[in-house]
């Protein structure tokens, strides 16, 4: 509990500290802000990625956290003392449309890194209806089997490519309206090392995310992610968040309510192992600062 209030007070410090440093980097795409349609705020919504990348000449450095589940009770602070997942991320995009980015989760000691590309964006003329981006990421598992010490057997032993996995996402979004944005995406999993000798290397689905703007500097957000695919015997559920963003200055601070642990594709999509029916759900924020460079 102590660790979890010590890093609050360091998040809050941070925004205090930066909500006046930049103007903001959101409202406006440089340059072309006057033809093309900004449909989403941040690059990232709940866990998802949106349609989005950074701006032209832009790093954002990303800290995202769950905490545990909110059906601990009280004995665990309702998930404040719980199991805590952290993200750290730099992306960055030199000309606003390929951006690229690289993470570390403490959650599997998850090493990730990304490639994102703007393929097509809504205009406000409506020439262009709707926006579309291409997304693939791999991750890598820094954490060692922990089946070792009881069963003497090394699942990652005979080959480092086994702690690999890739993810592949279209990305389709539209701007309703200056106050609602939508987006579906396509999403494909490969995992090199299946977790079971029953299970599939292969996951595929569907996500979709939501923003509804409320006024200039709040919006209400949320995300599904459904798998169509019988990958595993054992039982998983969909991921399924709902927060609100608040934009001032030079970050944007998102706060939800997620039933997924993991903070990246490979974890959240086919692996969230608890569900919202019996409050097995965390508390998080992602906390986004802009930078020109």
């Amino acid at each position: 509990m102590k660790k979890n209030i010590t890093l609050i007070a360091l998040f809050i410090s941070f925004v205090s500290l930066t909500s006046n440093a930049q103007d903001n980097k959101w409202k406006t795409d440089n340059s072309d802000s006057s033809k093309f349609t900004k449909t989403f705020y941040n690059s990232r919504l709940i866990n998802f990625h949106t349609v989005e990348v950074c701006n032209k000449r832009t790093m954002e450095l990303r800290i995202s956290h769950r905490f545990g589940a909110i059906n601990g009770g009280p004995r665990e602070a309702w998930g404040l003392d719980g199991g805590a997942n952290i993200r750290l991320g730099l992306d960055y995009s030199f000309d606003g449309r390929l951006m690229v980015g690289i993470g570390r989760s403490s959650y599997q000691k998850m090493v990730d890194g990304f490639v994102k590309y703007r393929l097509l964006r809504q205009t406000k003329d409506g020439y262009t209806p709707l926006s579309i981006t291409l997304f693939s990421s791999a991750y890598y598992i820094n954490l060692k089997d922990p089946n070792k010490a009881t069963n003497g057997f090394d699942k990652y032993e005979y080959s480092p490519w086994s702690r690999y996995s890739f993810a592949h996402e279209i990305i389709f979004a539209r701007k309703f309206s200056d106050k609602f944005s939508l987006q579906i995406a396509p999403f494909f999993i490969h995992y090199n090392l299946a977790e079971k000798i029953t299970d599939l290397n292969d996951v595929y689905g569907a996500t979709t995310a939501f923003r509804y703007k409320v006024t200039n500097h709040f919006a209400v957000t949320g995300e599904y992610g459904l798998c169509f695919n019988k990958y595993s015997r054992d039982q998983y559920y969909n991921s399924l968040g709902i927060g609100f963003e608040i934009e001032t200055g030079g970050h944007v601070f998102q706060m939800h309510f997620t039933n997924s642990t993991g903070i990246t594709e490979n974890q959240y999509l086919p692996f969230t192992t608890t569900k919202w029916t019996n409050a097995g759900v965390r508390l998080g924020f992602n906390l986004t600062r802009a930078f020109n460079l």
